[in-house]
């Protein structure tokens, strides 16, 4: 059974860089955010919570959900974001299990932006935690997405800090361009390895 392995960061922290260098490495990577916007367009459990939520209107013509309406009711309203999100994450889970446990490897990588807010980090034998300066975050997203520095910062106080989620990871990585980020990698690698040999 292969050992399972969450990786977290803040907005622009690069964990899905550092993602693609463990996939590299041999490591499968399951992507939570991907999966739930799939999820939210074809489980019947969660089209029908959604409906009941928010009416037949959250789903467009073509049976995909309207993320714009959806991002609508959920902004800044914290209750109806967790109603949302009871619906979506145990679909995700258990897409990740049963995906997970088809995996023949040491070690697979599960990633995702909310995973300790999820509490789902209590499923992964050990946690990772991608940090970076702020100001390299807010320079990288603001490349990457085209957003205003206000908007990024916006986003960033969102989260949690990377102090709260530190009480919860089992290691570091940090990408602030001082220690190199490939040896980092590479060390995790051989340990999560050489681990899964006698898991």
């Amino acid at each position: 059974m292969a050992l399972k392995i969450g990786i977290t960061g803040g907005i622009g922290s690069g964990k899905s860089t550092i993602c693609k260098v463990f996939s590299l490495l041999g490591a499968p990577v399951f992507e939570a955010d991907p999966v739930a916007k799939t999820l939210i367009d074809t489980d019947p459990g969660i089209r029908k919570g959604l409906i009941d939520l928010f009416g037949p209107d959250i789903y467009t013509a073509n049976a995909g959900v309207d993320r714009k309406k959806l991002a609508s009711f959920i902004f800044n309203d914290e209750i109806q974001l967790a109603k949302v999100n009871a619906l979506v994450h145990p679909a995700v889970r258990a897409e990740f299990m049963e995906w997970a446990d088809s995996q023949d490897v040491p070690y697979v990588i599960h990633e995702a932006a909310i995973l300790f807010e999820s509490g789902f980090y209590k499923m992964m034998d050990f946690t990772l935690l991608v940090t970076a300066p702020d100001e390299d975050r807010i320079k990288r997203v603001m490349t990457r997405d085209g957003s205003s520095r206000e908007q990024v910062v916006e986003r960033m106080q969102k989260q949690w800090s990377d102090n709260e989620k530190r009480k919860l990871a089992t290691i570091e990585i940090k990408n602030d361009n001082r220690e190199l980020l490939l040896p980092q990698i590479i060390r995790i690698d051989k340990q999560l390895k050489e681990y899964g040999k006698i898991w």
